[in-house]
């Protein structure tokens, strides 16, 4: 794909999630890989509804850039990111209201729904706060991401990954979702029950196929899994 092909990727992804509710003015950011040694990252001070594709930056992974604008402040957990793990094309920051709501509480998302299996472990982890833009938050970060596709950074938001864009944006959606079930539970019930790992387990081997097509037999019949 040429890069003007992801500069626009990035911009759609941008303003997908202004449109979406989970980020507002110019808070936020994202990043898509360009191949193992490079990233686009959205830059620093722009809104979505004026960005640009030239406006997206080019990032090295030893922090060099090219373009007009500053890389966003948060580079640094979006190159650590996406240096650590391969199965990552995207990379989505947000301050999303009920994520940043349980994040300054310093909560992460324990199992009570078993659709938090989504961010790929029994829970959703709350990263400790550090300031931002600084090397220290981007360890934090990929502590909490540990086994996971998504974590909460304390007193600042939330970080989702994603094969590509799309399922980064798609769990972005679900993270924010899941957020708000839980705040609500919070105020009837401070401790509320949970899935046990068990069953989070069974969860988790379920959402291997799921959404995936099923193979046909010999016969050309396919068959539903129990």
């Amino acid at each position: 794909m040429t890069i003007l092909a992801l500069r626009n990727q990035l911009v759609d992804l941008s303003t997908a999630l202004v449109r979406k509710g989970l980020n507002r003015g110019t808070a936020g950011n994202a990043s898509i890989r360009v191949d193992d040694d490079s990233f686009l990252v959205t830059p620093s001070g722009v809104e979505p509804h004026a960005m640009k594709p030239a406006d997206t930056v080019v990032m090295e992974m030893d922090g060099r850039f090219r373009g007009e604008r500053a890389p966003s402040s948060e580079w640094r957990f979006h190159r650590d990111i996406l240096q650590a793990r391969e199965d990552v094309g995207c990379v989505i920051h947000t301050h999303a209201p009920f994520c940043t709501t349980l994040a300054c509480l310093g909560r992460g998302i324990p199992s009570f729904h078993y659709m938090v299996a989504a961010a790929g472990g029994h829970d959703v982890r709350c990263a400790p706060y550090a300031t931002f833009g600084t090397q220290v938050l981007s360890d934090h970060a990929l502590e909490a991401l540990d086994g996971r596709r998504a974590c909460l950074l304390a007193h600042h938001g939330m970080i989702v990954t994603g094969e590509t864009w799309q399922k980064a944006l798609k769990l972005a959606v679900e993270l924010e979702e899941l957020a708000e079930q839980y705040w609500r539970i919070l105020q009837v019930e401070p401790n509320p029950p949970l899935l046990d790992a068990a069953e989070m387990d069974r969860v988790l081997e379920k959402f291997k196929t799921y959404g995936r097509p099923i193979e046909a037999d010999e016969d050309g019949q396919r068959t539903a899994a129990e």
